[in-house]
């Protein structure tokens, strides 16, 4: 393997890795009693975000080196599904969310599971998980593979890590989370576990999911020289 698609693969994995092992409660626990919660949070979120850069500047630096050639209808994936996405980050970023950092330790509510909760209980690694997918299909060499297949692998390890840790943490509090969501987008509400909650997404995130998909349209061959369009 080319030197570059090594150093990519080693930034990619001590990405994935970081954060697993940093948020595994075997690890976390020890490094929160000595440097405390915020102190822990402070050197995760350092560790973490080096973590990416490096991945970033490791994805730029590697050769393109094409696997297979992708049917041209596939090249509109990312086109229809970011939408979906980035109203899913949007959701999460604004929702108050048993699964998002420090979710464990959110006090008694009426409702643990308002808005995006009913459609999956982990709206932010659902939506990074579609992004990383659709670019995954589109971006067929050996660099994106590396990269959105270890983006794509976090999301999916992270979901189970996150419910592991949440039924340790949370204790009783945490059934009646899990009884009424799923990790699949939807399920519980097929299944009849819940009910949707549209007003508790709001107009106001889909109109924000929607402007940062049209600025993302215009500044995408600006930033990383490919025209998000086939």
């Amino acid at each position: 393997m080319d030197a570059a698609l090594q150093e990519l693969a080693l930034a990619t994995a001590t990405f994935v890795l970081g954060h697993l092992v940093l948020s595994s409660l075997h690890v976390r626990r020890p490094l929160i009693a000595r440097l405390g919660e915020n102190g822990f949070r402070g050197a995760y979120s350092l560790a973490i975000t080096a973590a990416f850069v490096w991945m970033l500047f490791a994805y730029a630096a590697a050769p393109f080196v094409p696997l297979w050639a992708p049917p041209d209808g596939m090249r509109w994936i990312p086109v229809l599904v970011m939408p979906v996405s980035l109203l899913l980050l949007v959701c999460a970023f604004t929702t108050r969310n048993v699964t998002a950092v420090g979710g464990e330790n959110l006090g008694p509510v009426t409702d643990p599971t308002p808005g995006i909760m009913r459609i999956t209980r982990h709206p932010f690694l659902v939506g990074a998980a579609l992004w990383a997918a659709a670019h995954l299909l589109t971006n067929t060499d050996a660099a994106s593979l590396i990269l959105f297949g270890g983006v794509l692998a976090l999301a999916g390890a992270g979901m189970l890590h996150i419910d592991h840790r949440r039924r340790i943490t949370m204790g009783s509090d945490w059934g009646p989370v899990a009884l009424t969501t799923s990790v699949v987008p939807f399920l519980a509400i097929a299944t009849g576990r819940t009910r949707p909650d549209w007003r508790g997404i709001g107009l106001w995130r889909v109109a924000v999911a929607l402007a940062v998909y049209l600025l993302l349209l215009v500044v995408h061959q600006p930033l990383f020289g490919v025209s998000p369009f086939p």
